[in-house]
């Protein structure tokens, strides 16, 4: 079991005074057998009226409502938690999936049916190419070893690029520029665990990194594989691994561009900048 405690810290700062729409917030990691949370605190300057709820796929969200026009936003959340997940091979996945290829049952395959959607055709053909080079189709080999590889396979052989810009790009366009980021690779791992029939969703969190943790960071992003038997099992491509106990995740959703932790809107003629800082730590 390890304790950290994480500072996320989010300013907006505008030219001119604006007047701030609703902002939704993610930012509470998602509790489990595997994580819980000891406190949150949420500090929003200017003063925000705040409603919480679940969304449809079970992530803590909170909706701030502003009411006073203002020439900078701040958010900032400090939470400490229990993360238990130490030991992350130790599940077992069920008989008959085991060994690649396999099929869900008949349950599985309706409530897995949004994370099973493929991608078009032509990044089909590349992400199959691409997975050629991984693994061959007469090859036997197990559900697992076939995962970690591809997560091997893009930590090693792409380049990691830092991207301040908002959205994610496409499987096809990070096989083609051999560079990514963190959420990059994980929609790429994504679509081709798609691509083997399997379903995949996008989690967006963040990394302990200890040589790091004294530093400025930023969030981090990874992939899940609903795995009959163990359930969803983490991946991360920028780490080449299984999720284990330095990843907290915060939210998941089954498109990679849906689950930034701010997103909201402003009136008013103002140009804006970001400045965000991330700090984990073990507490």
């Amino acid at each position: 079991m390890k304790r950290y405690k994480i500072i996320h810290r989010t300013y907006y700062n505008y030219t001119d005074t604006v007047t701030l729409g609703p902002h939704h917030l993610l930012l509470r990691p998602r509790e489990g057998h595997d994580l819980r949370i000891e406190s949150f605190i949420l500090n929003i300057t200017p003063d925000a009226k705040i409603y919480w709820h679940r969304d449809v796929e079970g992530n803590s969200v909170a909706i701030a409502n502003f009411t006073s026009p203002t020439q900078q936003l701040m958010v900032e959340s400090e939470v400490i938690l229990l993360q238990y997940n130490d030991f992350p091979l130790d599940f077992i996945v069920a008989d008959y999936a085991v060994n690649y290829p396999f099929s869900y049952n008949e349950g599985d395959q309706f409530l897995l049916s949004p994370y099973r959607v493929l991608p078009d055709q032509k990044t089909r053909e590349i992400l199959n190419n691409w997975i050629f080079k991984v693994w061959k189709s007469d090859e036997q080999v197990q559900t697992y070893t076939l995962l970690q590889r591809l997560t091997e396979t893009i930590c090693k052989t792409m380049g990691y690029t830092v991207r301040e810009e908002p959205g994610v790009q496409s499987a096809e366009e990070t096989l083609s520029l051999g560079s990514g980021s963190c959420r990059d690779f994980a929609l790429l791992f994504m679509e081709a665990v798609k691509c083997l029939g399997l379903a995949s969703r996008f989690v967006s969190g963040y990394l302990h990194a200890p040589l790091m943790s004294s530093q400025v960071g930023s969030t981090h992003a990874w992939a899940e594989v609903y795995l009959p038997g163990g359930g969803w099992k983490g991946f991360d491509p920028t780490t080449g691994d299984i999720v284990g106990t330095d990843h907290i995740p915060v939210a998941v959703s089954r498109l990679a561009d849906s689950v930034p932790p701010i997103s909201g809107s402003y009136a008013g003629s103002a140009e804006s900048t970001l400045d965000v800082g991330v700090w984990v730590s073990e507490y």
